[in-house]
């Protein structure tokens, strides 16, 4: 029995270090930082470029068979928040995003991506847009490590959708906030 327990504890202790490894950076915003009008959308009375940010991540745990990309805004005025970005089916050999990825036609992306609606309705990244005299909102990046090289989903698939299908594939996963208010 005491062996067992110290199995069960050694196991459990170098599965949760390998999965509290697994990180997600971005060269263009330090998290907890501001968010540049490079980032922000272009329409409902902003002006930014609405580009999708340099995403980076790194030490994945063993059998990782694809990866998922969000960007979500639990601070939006809707009950239920906002999805700016939701990529998935990402190879398991990607480690990174380069800036401008998130075009509606998704074209710096590696083969195979797919990006879904986000609440803006139509795939692609959406910068940030909170409401003029709302707090500072509060943009979560998030990269799901999966257990599955697909996921079983459409291209028109909701937010809520592909966030319930990364949920129950997820075998770790990085994010960092950043901050945007008007």
């Amino acid at each position: 029995m005491r062996w067992t327990v110290l199995f069960l504890i050694a196991f459990l202790w170098t599965t949760t270090a390998h999965a509290s490894d697994f990180t997600l950076s971005s060269p263009d915003i330090l998290p907890g930082g501001l968010l540049s009008d490079k980032y922000l959308f272009d329409g409902f009375g902003c002006a930014g470029e609405n580009i999708s940010p340099a995403l980076h991540w790194e030490h994945a745990p063993q059998g990782t068979k694809s990866f998922a990309v969000t960007i979500y805004d639990p601070d939006a005025p809707t009950g239920s928040g906002w999805w700016h970005w939701v990529v998935f089916d990402i190879p398991a050999s990607v480690a990174s995003l380069p800036e401008g990825a998130g075009d509606e036609k998704g074209g710096g992306l590696p083969p195979g991506c797919v990006q879904s609606k986000t609440d803006f309705g139509k795939p692609g990244f959406g910068g940030a847009c909170p409401p003029v005299g709302d707090k500072p909102h509060r943009y979560v990046f998030t990269v799901y490590a999966l257990d599955v090289a697909r996921l079983d989903l459409p291209a028109d698939a909701s937010a809520a959708m592909v966030g319930f299908t990364l949920n129950a594939h997820a075998k770790a996963r990085a994010s960092f906030t950043a901050r945007y208010g008007r």
